[in-house]
């Protein structure tokens, strides 16, 4: 396990070989203040992910419009090759998406399977406010798109494909690597203390053809409910699903837990139902309350995450982990 000290030598390490470290400030801890606005997601990419959404946030705007452009961000850099654009495909050859996005009225729209569009989790706000229905997949979320102005665009960089292509020969498949985070989740509280959340992903490295996992369902990926808080998750999704993970972490939330507690005390049920395996995977779940209180843990000790505010500007902050 990770410890507190070896963390921050790796990180005073770090620091001397990548400059721009100083503008990011790799921490321990959770929130304990009422910060409004705020914005969290996971990982590295949440940082530029986070700026585009500031934007928005601290100008005054709408937790939903922040959190949809904030992780556009990430679908659009041909660089990550977790989420959207430059995604690594799947055993198959092809980049699929998946995406949702859900407001502090219960509103959500949700797509899957969807295949050469940029933007997944706009076409997923289009389902929420277009549609009567939730999810879009595959073929049909494809059509809907393209009834909407976006464009079919090839997805599978040069990069991803030669990726693929090595991975071929021996096809060995590893649902959990360090490098497989395979989502951004954002969630985000505005000036007026409203919730929103969005989760997109090309989903797990050389997965199996036409694989989802939890990043389009409201209710495992993502879920916010405007009273309590709102949670998201990013890892293995098969066992976020199981635990209907982050409406679990909003629930307990809602029974007196902290963010940091209730993702803990979630994280801790998908180990019970693993038993041994759970050194096999990595889960992570963020979670803000109502009170802008907010909070994070994982199974696995690389997890981190991205925090907006005005007192903590865009800083990479260390999640607490079981192992």
């Amino acid at each position: 396990m990770t410890t507190r000290r070896g963390f921050i030598k790796k990180t005073f390490l770090l620091a001397g070989s990548l400059p721009f470290l100083n503008k990011i400030n790799l921490l321990y801890g959770n929130g304990k203040g009422t910060t409004k606005p705020l914005v969290l997601s996971t990982w590295s990419f949440g940082i530029p992910a986070n700026a585009e959404a500031w934007k928005i946030l601290n100008s005054g705007g709408r937790a939903l419009d922040a959190v949809e452009a904030g992780v556009r961000v990430p679908e659009g850099d041909p660089n990550v090759n977790s989420v959207g654009y430059g995604g690594l495909p799947d055993r198959d050859g092809h980049v699929t998406l998946d995406a949702c996005i859900m407001d502090d009225n219960y509103n959500c729209g949700s797509v899957a399977f969807l295949e050469d569009i940029m933007h997944p989790v706009s076409v997923a706000r289009a389902v929420m406010e277009k549609t009567p229905h939730i999810m879009l997949v595959g073929e049909g979320a494809q059509q809907f798109a393209l009834k909407n102005g976006y464009i079919k665009e090839n997805l599978l960089t040069p990069e991803s494909e030669k990726k693929w292509k090595e991975w071929l020969k021996k096809s060995e498949y590893k649902p959990w690597e360090k490098e497989n985070h395979d989502t951004i989740g954002m969630i985000a509280i505005d000036s007026a203390g409203n919730l929103s959340g969005a989760c997109t992903t090309s989903g797990l490295k050389y997965k199996m053809h036409g694989r989802v996992g939890d990043s389009p369902i409201i209710g495992a990926a993502l879920y916010v409910n405007n009273d309590v808080g709102a949670a998201t998750a990013t890892g293995v999704g098969e066992e976020v699903i199981r635990i209907s993970g982050s409406h679990t972490v909003v629930e307990l939330m809602s029974g007196g837990m902290s963010p940091y507690e209730a993702c803990k005390s979630a994280v801790e049920r998908i180990i019970r139902i693993n038993n041994n395996k759970a050194k096999e995977i990595q889960v992570g779940f963020i979670a803000i309350n109502k009170s802008g209180e907010y909070g994070a843990y994982a199974i696995q000790g690389d997890f981190e995450y991205a925090v907006y505010s005005v007192s903590e500007k865009n800083v990479l902050k260390k999640s607490n982990s079981f192992y």
